[in-house]
């Protein structure tokens, strides 16, 4: 399994969370904690954190704790979020349990928390999600071509036949 500095090579791999600026606090025995320091950029127009940054944390924090039991190639099978109250602070944190796992998949339960200056944390959205191995031939090299991304200026047709489908 990883230890928490491969899990932390891991999130600094992805493009995404070195943009939010993401943080892997804790990792091992089936629990891992993000964390982000919370910015203007990151807010909605009516100056609370963007929901979709909440969603963001909680669904990587729910993966990681998964990888603690079913190690890396993981991807997301399922997830739901309940946002609470309105995210304000000064840090996000999210943190994520297995409560359950399989030879191939596991669930978690997820809770975030906004942090003020003084440490005090406030509870602002619970998830709850699944991660399931993914085979290692499913896993692409980052060297290897990605597929051609849809445009929207090709008809259904040509979409199916790109796809590999028989159009209907």
């Amino acid at each position: 399994m990883l230890d928490i500095e491969a899990a932390r090579r891991g999130l600094e791999s992805q493009p995404f969370s070195r943009l939010l600026g993401a943080r892997l606090t804790e990792f091992g025995d089936g629990a891992a904690t993000l964390e982000l320091d919370i910015r203007d950029e990151l807010a909605q127009q009516n100056g609370y954190l963007h929901g979709g940054v909440l969603a963001y944390a909680a669904d990587n924090a729910l993966t990681f704790a998964a990888g603690t039991v079913l190690g890396p190639a993981l991807l997301t099978a399922g997830f739901t979020i309940d946002y609470l109250r309105p995210a304000v602070g000064a840090t996000l944190r999210a943190r994520a349990v297995v409560v359950q796992a399989g030879r191939s998949r596991a669930t978690c339960r997820c809770e975030v928390y906004t942090v003020d200056r003084d440490g005090a944390a406030t509870l602002c959205a619970a998830a709850q999600g699944s991660a399931r191995l993914v085979p290692a031939r499913q896993v692409p090299s980052r060297d290897e071509p990605r597929e051609k991304p849809f445009t929207g200026t090709e008809n259904p047709g040509q979409a199916a036949a790109r796809a590999g489908l028989e159009s209907a």
